[in-house]
Formats: structure tokens, C-alpha cells, sequence
């Protein structure tokens, strides 16, 4: 047990976690917090779930990520490139939400939209940076339990500022409640101060003229897309999670839609998902070690997408603390499995030249085809399959990505395009 345990404890693990819990915050904000806030509002399904394309920001981050690794700020940049963006950004991030606390979607939906995709935009920034600096922090040996302490962070930090937000919410109003979790920012704040630029932080130009700059913007892709076989890595990393977004981000409808109250959703939801999630964390980085890369994303895979079904069944049964329960359990250990393995796989294919801009192209891929489906199309499925069929269809469209990972394991692709952060100095 101890020697399961002792590598969550290195410093460069627990870095990993407190940068994991500033990045969850923003994420809740816009998405199942947002979502209960407008449900609760009167506002209609198709609006609520058009609300989830402010995720696509996060999407879009690919296109400015190259700043972060090439832009030196000035006065702050002395303190270091991702220490002094890591700052930044979280100002940024709590000038957002506070943004957000002060709007009333019932009185204009129009300054929401604006105020969430501020906050998407914030939020994104803050990601590219706490994603770099968590990579080139690890060493490759790390990057198992890295992952896992990252997403303990992550998942802390999104059903903290949750539960925080309804707690405070159904007591003093949405706006204290969204203003009392922007102090979510911190962790990855004190953290950067405290630690300092990571080791393994690789510059190779100085960004000074046009050349330099196109080189900035450029090099990252060019670099991954050179690599044998990258197109079809770039495949799996869009379709992999497509049926798993879909679902997720529609659950709180589903809550509302069977009656479950604000505290039933925070007991279960935040806190008996927070459990089962943290347990799932746990043993994908001791699964992650025992098994190895491959093997352990091809488990996450499939466990993520039977637990859809498990959501299926709660539709069928209705308004049953039991399957709420049941299903909120079995989803959450499944994203917590694998959410280590797949981030410590997406981690490995990094260059650590462009650590900042690449990681924000594969975790932007990652997630892009389900937001969109998710805000364009979720709410009019819910509503014209119902939830039991919308559950069913997101277990099928996570087939496509289990079938391309072993179709790359079985041709040795997914060694072949690994990056210089998944590989010893």
C-alpha cells in the first residue's frame, strides 16, 4: 500500500494537485453549475445545453497557446515564463466569475452568453498554462501519478466550486455563490510562487522577428503532424470522447427532470461522485504503472463508455436516490480511471519545445466534437428520444474510439508517435 501511495507524495505530484484544483473551478462555473443556475430560471432545454458551446473556447485555445510558450510579459515575465502567465491568467480567471456573479440571465441572455464565454476564455488561458507547467514539471516516470493528483485536483476543484456555488446559492443568490468560488484561482497561483519555473521547461528561440514568431505559431504542428502516424493519433484524439462529452454534459437536465432537489444533487452528485471519482484516480496511477500505457487506456476507454448505460437506467427508474447513487458511482470511478490514463497518454505525446501549444491542441481535440454535438444538437434529442434512447445513442458513439486505439496499439503507432515529455532525458 505504501509504495502505491508514497509516489502521490513527491513534491512534484502534489504540485500537480493544487494546479489541478484551480483549473477544475472555471469549468464548473460554465458548466453543470450554469446549467442548474438557468434550469432554475425557467429557461428551456435547447437554451440550457446552447449554453455548453461557451466550452468551445476551450476548444479554440489551440490558436493562442503558442503565446503563452513564446510571449514574455512584461515585469512579470522576470519571474519566470509560466510563473508570470500562471499569475496572469489567474487574474483573469477571478475578474470572470465575478463577471458572471453580477448577471441575470433572466433579464438579458444575451450579457450570460457573453459573461460565460469571458469566463471560458479566462479559463482556457489558465489551462494552457497549468497544462504546460504540469508537463514539463513530471518527469516521464511521474507522468501516472502526475495525471492522477492533477485530476484529484481537477475534480476537487470543479465539484468544490459546485457544491460551493449551490450551498451559497440556495442561501444568499447565484451572484455571492459564483463570487465566493473565484477564490478557487489561488492553488495554481501559490503553487507557481512557491515551486518556480519547472525543470524540464525547454526554450529553443528567442520570439523577437516575423520568422520567429511563424516559427512559434507553426512549429508546434508541424512537429506533431511530422510524426509517423500522427494523422491517426489526431483521429482518436477527436473521436475517443465523443459519446462521453455528449452525456456529461446534459446530466443536470436529467437531475432536474426527475425531481431531484439542489441538496440531493450536491450529496450524490458532488459528493458521492467526489468518492467514487477519487477512488478511480487512485488506481489509474497504480494501474497505469502495473499495466502499462496501453493496456490501461484501452480499459479507460471501454469503462467510459458502459457508463453511459448507467444513466440509461437511471432515466428508466426515475427518481431513485439508490440509482442516482448507482449511476453517479459507477461514471465517476470510470472518468476518474480514466482521466489519469488517458491525460498521462496525451501528456507523453508532447514535444517539450512546445509543451504549452501542443497539449492545447490534443486536449482541445479531445473534447470538440462532443461539445458541439452537445450545444447544437443534445437538447432537441433529449426531447425527442427522451433520455433513455439519448443515453443509449452517446454508448454507440464511443465505439469509433475504442476500435481506432486497438487498431493503433496492434500496429505499434502508439509508441511511434510519442513526444520527448514521455521520454527520458
Amino acid at each position: 500500500m505504501w509504495s502505491g501511495v508514497k509516489p502521490y507524495l513527491e513534491k512534484e505530484a502534489l504540485a500537480a494537485f493544487f494546479v489541478g484544483v484551480s483549473s477544475g473551478f472555471p469549468y464548473a462555473m460554465i458548466g453543470a453549475t450554469l446549467t442548474t443556475r438557468l434550469a432554475q430560471d425557467g429557461i428551456d432545454k435547447a437554451t440550457v445545453t446552447a449554453f455548453t458551446l461557451a466550452f468551445l473556447v476551450y476548444n479554440f485555445k489551440v490558436f493562442w497557446a503558442w503565446v503563452v510558450d513564446g510571449l514574455r510579459l512584461p515585469i512579470l515575465g522576470r519571474m519566470g515564463q509560466r510563473v508570470s502567465w500562471m499569475l496572469l491568467s489567474g487574474v483573469l480567471v477571478i475578474a470572470s466569475v465575478v463577471n458572471l456573479a453580477l448577471v441575470e440571465p433572466q433579464q438579458s441572455l444575451t450579457a450570460t452568453i457573453i459573461a460565460a464565454v469571458l469566463v471560458g476564455v479566462a479559463g482556457a488561458t489558465f489551462d494552457i498554462v497549468i497544462d504546460a507547467y504540469r508537463i514539463e514539471t513530471l518527469r516521464p516516470d511521474q507522468l501516472g501519478t502526475g495525471s492522477g493528483m492533477s485530476q484529484y485536483g481537477w475534480r476537487i476543484g470543479a465539484a468544490g466550486a459546485g457544491a460551493l456555488a449551490l450551498v451559497v446559492a440556495a442561501r444568499y443568490g447565484w451572484s455571492a455563490g459564483y463570487m465566493a468560488c473565484a477564490l478557487f484561482a489561488l492553488p495554481a497561483m501559490l503553487t507557481a510562487l512557491i515551486m518556480g519555473e519547472p525543470a524540464r521547461r525547454t526554450v529553443t528561440i528567442a520570439k523577437s522577428g516575423v520568422s520567429d514568431v511563424w516559427q512559434s505559431i507553426a512549429g508546434p504542428f508541424s512537429e506533431f503532424l511530422g510524426r509517423h502516424g500522427a494523422w491517426l493519433v489526431l483521429a482518436f484524439i477527436l473521436v475517443h470522447k465523443i459519446g462521453d462529452t455528449l452525456a456529461n454534459l446534459t446530466f443536470r437536465l436529467l437531475f432536474e427532470d426527475l425531481g431531484f432537489t439542489n441538496d440531493e444533487i450536491a450529496f450524490y452528485d458532488v459528493g458521492l461522485g467526489w468518492g467514487a471519482f477519487m477512488m478511480g484516480i487512485f488506481l489509474g496511477g497504480i494501474l497505469y504503472a502495473r499495466m502499462g500505457l496501453k493496456r490501461s487506456v484501452m480499459l479507460a476507454l471501454t469503462l467510459m463508455a458502459v457508463s453511459n448505460v448507467s444513466f440509461a437506467g437511471l432515466a428508466v427508474v426515475g427518481d431513485s436516490n439508490w440509482a442516482m447513487a448507482g449511476a453517479i458511482g459507477f461514471e465517476n470511478f470510470a472518468s476518474g480511471y480514466g482521466g489519469v490514463v488517458v491525460v498521462a497518454y496525451f501528456s507523453a505525446l508532447c514535444d517539450l519545445r512546445f509543451t504549452a501549444a501542443q497539449y492545447a491542441l490534443i486536449s482541445a481535440g479531445a473534447s470538440i466534437i462532443g461539445r458541439t454535438l452537445t450545444g447544437t444538437t443534445a437538447g432537441g434529442l433529449i426531447e425527442g428520444i427522451g433520455y433513455v434512447n439519448f443515453y443509449l445513442l452517446t454508448t454507440v458513439l464511443a465505439l469509433p474510439g475504442i476500435g481506432l486505439f486497438w487498431w493503433m496499439m496492434r500496429t505499434g503507432l502508439v509508441d511511434e508517435a510519442m513526444g520527448s515529455a514521455g521520454k527520458e532525458g
